[in-house]
Parts: structure tokens; C-alpha cells; sequence
């Protein structure tokens, strides 16, 4: 990998990058078929576990400089949660909770209609596998691009599939996230609806600037019912620009990125406790969110 606060030369170079991303994310193994399994199993328990698709979606930008030559950036395009919604302002994939009988419908368009999604190399990696979890796979993608329509009105035509990603087990829901990565091909414009506050592009290269790594502290208290007593610290990336301001990424978001950093880039996270630290007191209504009236 290279040395932090070198920018690595495959992360502005389209092709490339996206050959090595769906090698890379289908040779290494994936969890869904075992996890979902336990999730079924937990259907009969006292305490239930739901799942959770989630996009995370990658766009090329490409450099004014060069035009079409295959010289850019690649963004992670992320949504900040409105006050509607649990969590609000944070930054998260677009994606949601599974719809049982909706998702299984929708799932064979991806693997076997006019246009699949779930084609080539990624097809054929998730099969090599084990050919038990592209069926898993697929329900999720369906479930993850479903709700990418809703949020934002991402076309799921112009995702090409890139390879699933490590589930994520939520410590304050009992939920688990099941993220696949995907590139969006030809990006119109986004639509959010009454979910998003807005759209947030993220450089991949952001996580190549040491200082931009810190540490997020969270204060809260059970009297304030954020399931938080006292403080709590996460790593975090602190995203400035003139558009957005100041956005901070951590949490599940920020994991399943840096999982799919060190798969496809032998990424290694740096010692975030140094860098600059962000402090946040949450609210009565994180976990809730506000009311829809």
C-alpha cells in the first residue's frame, strides 16, 4: 500500500481501478450466505435479528484536465439522513430493510432479465465461491437497489455490480447490514426524497490524508434515551468542501468503506485516537427521529 498522505495512483484511473475492485471483492470470501442463515435461525429466539441492504455506490469524476482519457477520481456518493429518520445527519449508504416478498420478486431480473446486473467476472467469482450464496447475494442487491430508486431515484440500470462486502452487525439494532459495492455508470441526477437531507460525495482519496482521519467522541446520557451513558469514541473521516461544509463519516458507513479499502486496496486504517478530535452530543431523537407530521 502506499505511504499515508500519498494519494495511490490506481485511484484516478477507471478501468484499472474497477478491474482490481471486482477481482479482489470476489476472491475474498464472502459471509452472507452463513449470516443469513443465523438470522433465519434467530427468527425462532426471543430476540430476532433483522437484515438490511445497503449500496455502497461508486462514481468516476473525470478530470477536467483530461477529458475522456480515464483520468479522474473516484467518489463514494453517500446520503445525509434527514430529521424524518433515525440517526439524522449522519452519513450513510442508500439502502434499507429487507422486503420479503418484494426483494424475492425482484431478484431474477438481476440474474437472469434482458439486462442483468449481476453479470461477468462478479457473476462469476460469486459462483466459484459457492454457488449457495449468489442467490443471497442477488436478494440483497435486489433489496439495496429497490431502495437506492426510493431514496435517491438511482437508476438500478446504471449500477454495474462490483462484489459484496463483509456483513456488519449493528451493536444498538438488532440488525444486520449486508453492503455490496457497485459502480454507477453515466450518474444522473439525484432525487432524494423526504428521507435525505442531501447528497454527499466523498473522495476515495480523503482516506489517503492522515489529517483528515480523527476521532469522533459522542455524549449522551440514558436520561436523554440514546442508549449512550457518558462518552464513546469511533474513528471518523472529516469531509470538507465549500458545497457541503463540514461532514463527519463514522459509524457502519465509515466501516464497510474501509473494509472495502482493504480489500481492494490493502488499506490500513491509521492511528485515528492522534488526529483531530470532533465532539457531538446526541439527542433524545437519534435513535427515533423526528416525527413525519
Amino acid at each position: 500500500m502506499s505511504e499515508m498522505g500519498a494519494v495511490p495512483r490506481l485511484l484516478r484511473c477507471r478501468r484499472e481501478f474497477l478491474a482490481q475492485a471486482t477481482q479482489r471483492l470476489g476472491m475474498h470470501p464472502s459471509d452472507f450466505h452463513s449470516e443469513i442463515e443465523q438470522i433465519t435461525n434467530s427468527e425462532r429466539t426471543a430476540a430476532p435479528r433483522l437484515a438490511a441492504g445497503v449500496l455502497l455506490p461508486l462514481i468516476f469524476r473525470d478530470s477536467p484536465c483530461h477529458g475522456d482519457s480515464g483520468e479522474g477520481q473516484f467518489v463514494f456518493q453517500l446520503i445525509k439522513r434527514s430529521s424524518r429518520v433515525s440517526q439524522p445527519g449522519d452519513l450513510s449508504c442508500p439502502g434499507g430493510m429487507i422486503h420479503p416478498l418484494m426483494d424475492r420478486l425482484l431478484r431474477p431480473l438481476l440474474l437472469y432479465g434482458p439486462l442483468p446486473i449481476i453479470r461477468g467476472p462478479a457473476r462469476a467469482y460469486a459462483l466459484q465461491q459457492n454457488p449457495k450464496s449468489l442467490p443471497v447475494i442477488a436478494l440483497f442487491l435486489a433489496n439495496a437497489l429497490r431502495e437506492s430508486w426510493e431514496e435517491i431515484r438511482l437508476s438500478p440500470c446504471r449500477v454495474r455490480f462490483l462484489g459484496p462486502l463483509p456483513t456488519y452487525r449493528l451493536t444498538r439494532f438488532r440488525r444486520t447490514i449486508f453492503p455490496l459495492a457497485g459502480f454507477v455508470e453515466r450518474p444522473g441526477t439525484p432525487h432524494p426524497n423526504r428521507e435525505v437531507e442531501k447528497i454527499v460525495e466523498i473522495p476515495l482519496s480523503s482516506f489517503f490524508r492522515e489529517e483528515l482521519i480523527g476521532c469522533y467522541t459522542l455524549f449522551g446520557s440514558d436520561a436523554a434515551g440514546t442508549g449512550v451513558q457518558g462518552s464513546l469514541h469511533y474513528p471518523c473521516l472529516i469531509h470538507r468542501n465549500p458545497t457541503d461544509g463540514e461532514e463527519i463519516l463514522w459509524g457502519a458507513t465509515f466501516y464497510i468503506i474501509v473494509q472495502f479499502l482493504g480489500i481492494v486496496m490493502d488499506y490500513h486504517l491509521p492511528d485515528w485516537m492522534k488526529g483531530p478530535v470532533i465532539q457531538r452530543t446526541l439527542s433524545a431523537e437519534y435513535l427515533s427521529g423526528m416525527s413525519p407530521s
